[in-house]
């Protein structure tokens, strides 16, 4: 009986802050006894337990994350696709270094929020649909939810910590592996494949968990941008002007949510592909 309690525990332990959080949350909602200012553990519960059902006429809480989800992956997977090659071309070659170093870190410093009234300048209200000339049916109305404004605010969210990670792998690749597989006749290209991306890939990895979290947090500024009428960022605006804050949190837990499950499949992916750097270590 002591055995299996002692291989409990540690199963358990993270489950403890949670659960001290809930309580102190129950309490204080009952001392404040107002559901604008807190709303009670059991009226979110009731919102989570049913995501299927329609809030606020606004559609139900697993279609606006759905929608929200969308949006993310594709600004989140775009600055992925350019960041992870530039950075390991700015890596690998000083001369692209010092060409892109310097102008992209004049763009750095500024706020995803910063570029709201240059993007709404450049892209409008423009959607995918408006782009591949759909203009009614259902395709409509999913294509016309992906504005190129709120992408890009998501995608530039992204791009810095996915581009800086990369960087920062290639440039700590040690010198003699590459020197060796040269050395053993390796081209450029089996360079690249075998020896630069696999040894950075970790640190790569931890800039697409970090620039995931700064999509997710991006996202609800790209929602409450002209144009749109969906997503779980737009829910959570549009209830607060409705003095809902149960809907506000069970918004805010369910963008918690998705993302945490996004983060645990990369955690995965690098505990089971990359288990020889915590043996290095």
């Amino acid at each position: 009986m002591q055995r299996s309690t002692l291989r409990v525990m540690p199963q358990a332990i993270p489950l403890i802050t949670p659960a001290l959080f809930v309580a102190l949350w129950m309490m204080v909602a009952a001392q404040v006894s107002n559901q604008v200012i807190l709303p009670t553990v059991e009226q979110v519960l009731e919102l989570l337990t049913q995501p299927l059902a329609d809030i606020i006429s606004m559609g139900s809480l697993a279609s606006n994350v759905l929608v929200s989800l969308v949006r993310v992956i594709i600004g989140y997977f775009v600055a992925a696709a350019i960041a992870i090659p530039m950075g390991v071309v700015m890596g690998y070659y000083g001369l692209a270094f010092k060409l892109f170093n310097n102008f992209l870190n004049l763009f750095r410093p500024i706020p995803p929020l910063a570029w709201v009234p240059l993007v709404m300048a450049w892209f409008g209200v423009s959607s995918f649909a408006t782009v591949l000339g759909v203009e009614t049916g259902q395709a409509y109305i999913y294509l016309n939810n992906i504005k190129f404004s709120m992408v890009f605010i998501i995608f530039i969210g992204a791009f810095y910590p996915i581009l800086t990670a990369t960087l920062h792998g290639v440039t700590g690749v040690n010198k003699t592996l590459i020197d060796s597989a040269r050395v053993l006749g390796a081209s450029e290209r089996q360079v690249f494949a075998k020896v630069l991306i696999p040894a950075a890939m970790p640190s790569i990895i931890t800039g697409m968990r970090i620039g995931l979290g700064i999509a997710w947090m991006c996202l609800v500024s790209a929602e409450m941008l002209p144009g749109s009428l969906s997503g779980v960022g737009y829910l959570i605006t549009h209830a607060y002007t409705l003095a809902s804050t149960d809907i506000v949190i069970a918004g805010m837990i369910s963008i918690g949510v998705v993302g945490a499950l996004m983060d645990l499949m990369f955690r995965e992916f690098e505990r089971k592909k990359y288990s020889w750097r915590r043996q290095v270590k």
